[in-house]
């Protein structure tokens, strides 16, 4: 399908076409009229707007207008007007993705913001612990200053008798906490990008193991029973993953053919063929299949370890920064993740369902591991003497026995289909 959706193209036409190959990019003249302008090449354009708008924003040619006294602000013009060129630069010059709506050059400019925040992470990466602290105080000038931490398994009574005024004061503040609705709406994103639902059950389950083996560490994890079983996974993880499931069924049941706006016959038809635009161009229909053999399971299972790596670098990022949950910086880096993550899960399902014999993870890919791995080299780094105490050996003992019967697992599975493979040689 073509970015105003006049035809459909064939899978692999479509994504050569979209990154950029001479020989399959449409003309200007198959585009609808209304909408081809949004697709012309105007890179010399903004070359030289962009040009005037730095030549008036740093005072190049009036240097006394703009002088401050002030250095730490002149850094940190300068540094936005880096960031601002870069991500110009990759709005117009940068390789189109698999994504086209609602405009190829969205998914640039996001591609853009992820080289952006890698390599702010590595800067990070690269200082103490208490200068990064204050380097956060840059970004929002709350930062900078420690928070008390607060535990939610501190009394995990769920009637209190001697309270007359809320016997159930506990069941209220964990209900209308900030984290509810967070865990709802990070749930429905993640059915949208995952579109499977055992696979979102592993993710759910998981993250809450995740919390109990590392709430030694985080006071944020120590949940009383009920809230982990009852409110997190049966209650706020299930409704997200319930809305996100129907939403996809709504993509996935839709008949897509899209005709360009000037053909709208009415008003009303032009301004929901608009609003459309920013609705997929097409539902593709995720094949994991987990079970497929040992590297495919594999496969999977470091989807499922990235994911909760993510999720579980949020926490320690925030407790290592001294960053409040509701600070506008841990809005900002989901908001970001979450458009980073709708292109890789595409480029990397594409990936796995690739029969070639030699290929390689899409850029978006590449991305998201490269800002996994420096999150949580930030995470160890800064963490040192943070956590007095160490794991209970229970939990050692059973991580252990986990891996163990893991490996022991792929490798009967891997021992089984070579036998088979032989005898059907033979």
């Amino acid at each position: 399908m073509e970015p105003n959706g006049h035809r459909r193209l064939k899978r692999r036409d479509h994504l050569v076409q979209e990154n950029g190959d001479p020989d399959l990019s449409c003309s200007i003249d198959e585009l609808d009229p209304w909408t081809a302008w949004a697709y012309k090449p105007r890179t010399i354009s903004f070359l030289f707007v962009g040009a005037c708008f730095l030549i008036w924003a740093s005072g190049a040619l009036d240097p006394e207008s703009n002088k401050s006294g002030d250095l730490v602000t002149s850094v940190k013009r300068g540094v936005w007007a880096m960031i601002a060129v870069f991500l110009t630069y990759c709005l117009l010059q940068a390789p189109s993705t698999v994504l086209i709506r609602p405009h190829p050059a969205v998914w640039r400019l996001v591609h853009g913001m992820a080289v952006v925040y890698l390599v702010a992470l590595t800067f990070l990466l690269f200082q103490t612990r208490d200068d990064a602290r204050q380097f956060m105080k840059f970004l929002h000038p709350d930062l900078g200053v420690e928070l008390p931490e607060r535990s939610y398994g501190a009394d995990c009574r769920i009637y209190i008798p001697e309270n007359p005024s809320s016997r159930f004061k506990n069941v209220y503040e964990t209900l209308f906490d900030e984290f509810v609705l967070a865990h709802i709406l990070g749930w429905w994103g993640k059915a949208i990008l995952i579109r499977n639902q055992p696979l979102l059950w592993v993710l759910s389950t998981g993250f809450e193991f995740m919390e109990l083996t590392f709430r030694h560490m985080l006071p944020n994890f120590n949940e009383c029973w009920w809230d982990s079983i009852i409110l997190d996974i049966f209650t706020c993880n299930w409704f997200g993953i319930w809305a996100g499931m129907h939403t996809v069924r709504y993509f996935d049941g839709r008949t897509y053919e899209w005709v360009g706006i000037s053909r709208q016959p009415n008003i009303i038809g032009k301004v929901k063929r608009t609003l459309g635009q920013f609705t997929p161009a097409q539902w593709d229909k995720d094949e994991w299949h987990p079970l497929l053999g040992p590297w495919r399971f594999i496969q999977v299972l470091s989807l499922c370890i990235v994911f909760l790596t993510v999720e579980l670098n949020t926490f320690f990022l925030k407790f290592c920064l001294w960053i409040p949950p509701r600070n506008p910086v841990i809005v900002y880096r989901l908001i970001l993740w979450w458009l980073i993550a709708i292109p890789t899960i595409r480029e990397y399902n594409l990936y796995l369902q690739d029969r070639k014999p030699v290929k390689k993870v899409g850029a978006f890919c590449w991305l998201s591991l490269a800002i996994c791995i420096i999150e949580l080299l930030i995470c160890i780094k800064f963490g040192h003497g943070l956590y007095p105490k160490p794991m209970p050996r229970w939990l050692v003992v059973l991580w252990l026995s986990i891996g163990s019967t893991l490996v022991l697992f792929l490798m009967i599975w891997s021992w089984k289909l070579q036998r088979s493979y032989r005898k059907k040689r033979r």
